[in-house]
């Protein structure tokens, strides 16, 4: 099939490549625009275009989708389907009218819960037992197209949101070259989504990140496995803020040692892992060690 792939993280790399290796005819990439990173601030190509270019595809980092260029770009493209995966923008009605097939979604969740940026996380923020991907026909709104395939996957009390992103890219590759399949044959079930049981997983911010103690010990440790590894939750202990990984109620798993902290409903949080300003990350234990 000739497509257009249009995705930007590492989330989204996997599926681009699960699409070359199909055998599919990329016809060009879009992501988002190169970003400043690490700390000497350098310009960075996201993990998409680097993965497109090393495969000699051609790119496109348009910093506006509604003024007409890219829909014009696309028509002449004449893709038989846009493939989209964590692009980080909404597609306006006229790019979504261009292919003749439609343009197909994977999305981290299982909709119509976690419609939004920050699906996975989100699952894990509010203690979800399950997560998944849906691959969905796109529609003008955030994620509300009818859906086509469903997978599911179990999140473990344990489990970070890194460890489920990690579990959920490959899935979603694998789903989106099953749903191009169906799409190519006519074969691809359209389900509307139930309104009722809509969610929303907006962007993460630094914002979430202080543990409020007066919380349940369960709340605690979903915020401190939800915010790893990014944006991270933070303490303030004798005046130092300490970024906080690996927790878990004392009593289920109190392996991980070091800094124990009461929560709100009584019950005693775990810290497994700490960071100090200016730090690296190391056991809590260790950090415990000389500040009694």
């Amino acid at each position: 099939m000739k497509l257009v792939f249009m995705g930007t993280p590492v989330f989204a790399a996997a599926s681009l490549e699960a699409l070359i290796a199909a055998g599919h005819d990329i016809l060009a990439v879009y992501c988002q625009p190169d970003k400043p990173v690490g700390r000497g601030m350098k310009l960075t190509p996201p993990p998409v275009k680097q993965l497109a270019l090393s495969h000699g595809l051609t790119v496109h980092q348009p910093t506006k989708l509604r003024d007409g260029v890219v829909a014009e770009q696309l028509r002449a493209y004449a893709p038989d389907c846009i493939a989209v995966v964590a692009y980080g923008r909404i597609l306006p009605l006229d790019i979504l009218e261009i292919p003749k097939h439609g343009c197909i979604n994977a999305h981290a969740s299982l909709l119509p819960k976690y419609r939004g940026a920050a699906p996975i996380q989100w699952a894990v923020l509010n203690g979800e037992r399950e997560s998944g991907v849906t691959t969905m026909h796109m529609a003008e709104g955030m994620d509300t197209g009818d859906m086509i395939l469903k997978r599911t996957i179990a999140i473990p009390p344990d489990m970070t949101a890194g460890e489920l992103h990690d579990e959920l890219m490959p899935m979603a590759a694998e789903l989106l070259v099953e749903t191009l399949a169906c799409l190519e044959i006519g074969n691809a079930p359209r389900t509307p989504q139930d309104e009722a049981l809509a969610t929303i997983a907006p962007m993460l911010d630094k914002s979430l990140c202080d543990v409020d103690w007066q919380k349940s010990a369960q709340k605690v440790v979903n915020q401190i496995r939800g915010l790893d590894p990014w944006p991270v939750a933070t303490t303030n202990i004798n005046g130092v803020v300490l970024k906080i990984t690996n927790a878990s109620i004392f009593g289920e798993d109190t392996s991980n040692g070091g800094l124990t902290i009461a929560a709100g409903d009584g019950k005693l949080v775990c810290i497994g892992t700490v960071q100090a300003p200016g730090g690296k990350k190391m056991p809590a234990a260790d950090y415990l060690r000389g500040r009694k």
